[in-house]
């Protein structure tokens, strides 16, 4: 039997929070490399050098800068992502007049994908805010941008709150929506269609397609979603980073800005290690989603 909606929204929000953990424990060290050479292009040859000079500058934990606050952001958006996620699907199917348990078409799930990461946007713009700060610090702080360190999730906070108030936390929030919408829909979209060819080919249901596909698929969905939104995702980044020297334009001027004075191939610096990251963090995302949920939902079969 299906479980109670509650009971539903639960579970979605726990394996979200599973899958969350997954992503960013998989792929930390290329977020942390994609946000340094986001917010200073000129400064790296490329990944592997942004990698290599942020080891030798402050060792190991400098590529793992940021990670609880991007631990907290992914578990916070994933929760309230998988779980508006499948409320946006329960709307669709009423929209539709499909009775409670149709099985969308893969258009379907991509438009309730897109729908859900305007709830997420919300909990996930105050948490990348600390993390983007806390992984440019070392840059901000050697180019003379800011003179004191914040090197803890701790101070970031405080310096926010002190300088812009609880608003301070949501600065570039037009811009994570901006990202989220379109960027979701690729992201659900190209997830689903690429599960439902694995089970064409395999002869079986979407869901016993088995770890792989769902790695694939999951990865597949990532780098769909990476290709699309990458320019506004760096506009975004640099918004946050910035705005710790103070007041930052909004989207449309920082756009114009970097355009216009670096070039447009400066809006897809850091693209290579988003890339790289984005099969094993986003198969990891949908993997410990996927496997989590369906040890919970079993729980509830007749």
């Amino acid at each position: 039997m299906a479980p109670h909606p509650v009971v539903q929204a639960i579970i979605d929000l726990s394996a979200g929070a599973i899958g969350g953990t997954a992503c960013v424990l998989s792929g930390q060290p290329l977020d942390t490399a994609k946000v340094k050479m986001q917010t200073f292009p000129g400064l790296y040859r490329g990944f592997i050098h942004c990698i290599l000079s942020t080891y030798k500058q402050v060792g190991l934990r400098g590529l793992y800068q940021g990670t609880t606050p991007a631990l907290m952001a992914n578990i916070a958006e994933n929760s309230v992502l998988f779980m508006s996620y499948g409320f946006c699907q329960q709307v669709i199917r009423i929209a539709a007049g499909l009775h409670g348990d149709a099985v969308l078409s893969d258009f379907q799930k991509a438009c309730a994908g897109s729908v859900a990461s305007i709830f997420s946007s919300l909990v996930l713009c105050p948490t990348e805010l600390v993390k983007c700060r806390l992984q440019a610090m070392y840059e901000m702080e050697a180019s003379g941008k800011i003179a004191n360190s914040q090197n803890t999730v701790w101070s970031v906070v405080k310096t926010v709150m002190r300088t812009d108030g609880p608003l301070g936390f949501f600065q570039g929030l037009t811009t994570t929506i901006a990202r989220e919408v379109p960027g979701y829909f690729c992201f659900f979209g190209a997830y689903e269609l690429c599960r439902s060819a694995f089970a064409d080919h395999m002869k079986c249901d979407k869901n016993d397609i088995g770890v792989a596909p769902i790695v694939f698929s999951g990865g597949f969905g990532g780098a769909c979603l990476w290709l699309v939104v990458y320019p506004m995702d760096c506009v975004k980044s640099r918004i946050q980073v910035m705005s710790m020297m103070g007041k930052q334009a909004g989207f449309f001027k920082t756009f114009m800005a970097i355009t216009r004075t670096e070039g447009v191939r400066a809006l897809y610096s850091g693209l290579t290690p988003t890339m790289v990251r984005t099969f094993p963090a986003n198969g990891a995302l949908f993997l410990g989603y996927e496997a989590s949920r369906k040890i919970m939902m079993k729980q509830f079969d007749s």
